[in-house]
């Protein structure tokens, strides 16, 4: 079988990889989008970091590439979706990196209170400056962590070790899980309002893009260091270049922007008080050798037939299972997204019921496509079939499976509900019907409706009066918003009703916020699926 090299990854890995029986190893490093192409077309393994793009017409040209492993967390290069199209595995490695970025994220909170690269740039140019260069301490300051995931646990850590207070904002959080980690579960104004410092660690999602923006810094004190080694996009970098000219922001430290590379004119170049590296997050012997060797490994085990590890795309089953699987993997990953979208942030147990045959096949993995599906706004790439249950677990949520003998009225019916602390909760029912065995949703929040399950949709819960269908689709057109499909609910005529709108194109935020403004409608929800 043939691997091909496509980025530099640890030596070790490579040779891991050569010392398999039966394994041909190409290295092509720095090959162009045309060159990969031709390099495909037998190959069986593909091994890259973040240079090489893995696209849909690399896929179309590798009839025998069976696994594609990433030597990191972001699977940015790789087109997934068309992979799984293809029934190819793509794997990362997601814990290889999490010391590295935390230790990273540190050093610019020393260099952030401490101006060491400025002094030492002065030294260099052959001066000797003294009082340009004045600090502050670590000791007793307030660091709020903004994402409290493996490496936004580990920075605490070591903020802990140097004194300070740790506040930590993550909305899917339990609060049980913040007190073992002694740190104070906050809200993100209270963060923002208390703290000296501030390191994000959340992955780039539409929640949490321009997490941190113009009224963010607004709400921080005056003088707050500012810290990113995740994702550029989590600041809106327009609003640091402000606050950082105003005084509102004392100094920042970033390894990622919203575009990369930098731009060599980009005006943070400028600023005395920035510190930038070039996104070293995972740059460091160690890390780059573990995801390396990590990596071989996976691919060794997928192409030798054996257990298939973080999975980004497909759980660890065989092609058979696979091919009856497959559907019920798709409806439980749409449902847990919708389920995650739908309701409150914080939740306490994550129940998934099962009725028919499903209930008789190995469900683990549709259980573990649920749970991916989740968390997947939540955790972004991190997230995969082998580590979603550890996922939940980092957040305090308990999850449940129940198989049902009772007669849900359906041949097939996945349920997955999510439970609150004070017992409230939110769900999704969902089946498959037709030859194709097309995912369809059938209910929500107990009301029975009827919607393809792809898409976009918008779930609507409105007092039940003539109009309102009118009135929807008066703001949607008004909009340019194509709607698709619809399906209504009610239980009694008069009372509540549900309305679920399956639409072409995205809702804008002012026809949003004039459904909400709507007196009529009591909750509005825009899932994307």
């Amino acid at each position: 079988m043939k691997i091909l090299v496509a980025d530099k990854i640890s030596p070790k890995g490579v040779a891991f990889l050569r010392q398999q029986p039966g394994f041909e190893v190409v290295e092509a490093y720095g090959s162009s989008p045309e060159k990969v192409l031709e390099l495909v077309k037998d190959v069986h393994a593909i091994a890259v970091r973040s240079e090489t793009k893995i696209t849909a017409a690399v896929f179309a040209a590798a009839p025998l590439l069976k696994v594609v492993g990433r030597a990191g967390v972001g699977v940015d290069n790789v087109d997934v979706e068309a992979a799984t199209e293809r029934g190819v595995v793509v794997m990362n490695t997601p814990a290889g990196n999490t010391i590295a970025t935390a230790e990273l994220t540190f050093t610019h909170l020393l260099c952030g209170a401490r101006p060491v690269p400025q002094a030492a740039a002065s030294m260099k140019a052959g001066q000797w400056d003294r009082k340009s260069f004045s600090g502050i301490e670590l000791f007793k300051k307030t660091l709020g962590v903004v994402g409290l995931g493996r490496i936004g646990g580990e920075v605490a850590k070591r903020a802990q070790a140097f004194g300070m207070r740790v506040l930590a904002y993550d909305p899917y959080l339990a609060p049980s899980r913040a007190k073992a980690m002694q740190v104070e579960a906050v809200t993100l104004d209270e963060l923002l309002a208390q703290s000296d410092y501030i390191t994000v660690h959340m992955p780039l999602t539409d929640d949490t893009k321009y997490m941190i923006d113009e009224a963010a810094f607004a709400k921080c004190k005056k003088g707050l260091r500012i810290f990113n080694c995740a994702r550029g996009g989590i600041i809106k970098e327009a609003a640091l270049l402000a606050a950082l000219k105003s005084g509102q922001v004392a100094a920042a430290g970033l390894d990622v922007y919203e575009d990369e590379p930098l731009a060599k004119d980009s005006e943070f170049r400028t600023l005395p008080n920035v510190v930038l590296t070039p996104h070293l997050g995972a740059s460091t012997a160690e890390a780059q050798e573990s995801v390396g060797i990590e990596i071989a490994e996976q691919i060794a085990d997928v192409l030798a037939g054996g257990v298939i590890r973080n999975a980004v795309n497909m759980p660890s089953i065989d092609a058979g299972a696979l091919k009856i699987l497959g559907p019920y993997l798709d409806l439980g990953a749409k449902l847990g997204t919708l389920v995650q979208q739908i309701a409150p942030a914080q939740i306490a147990t994550l129940r998934i019921t099962y009725w028919g045959k499903i209930g008789e096949l190995d469900s683990n993995s549709v259980t573990r496509a649920i749970e991916r599906g989740f968390l997947r706004r939540i955790s972004g790439e991190e997230v995969n079939f082998v580590n979603a249950p550890v996922v939940l677990q980092r957040l305090g949520i308990q999850a449940e499976v129940v198989k049902s003998n009772t007669d849900s009225g359906y041949t097939d019916l996945i349920a997955v509900e999510a439970i609150a602390a004070d017992g409230t909760s939110h769900s999704a029912q969902g089946t498959l019907t037709g030859k194709g065995n097309q995912p369809r949703i059938v209910g929500i929040n107990g009301r029975e409706v009827e919607v393809a399950a792809e898409g976009k949709l918008l779930v609507l819960e409105n007092i039940d009066q003539p109009g309102m269908v009118g009135a929807v689709g008066t703001i949607l057109g008004k909009a340019k918003v194509n709607i698709a499909d619809m399906s209504l609910s009610r239980l009694t005529p008069g009372g509540t009703a549900y309305m679920v709108v399956r639409v072409d194109n995205e809702p804008g935020e002012a026809a949003r916020a004039e459904i909400k403004g709507h007196p009529a409608i009591k909750l509005a929800k825009f899932v994307q699926l």
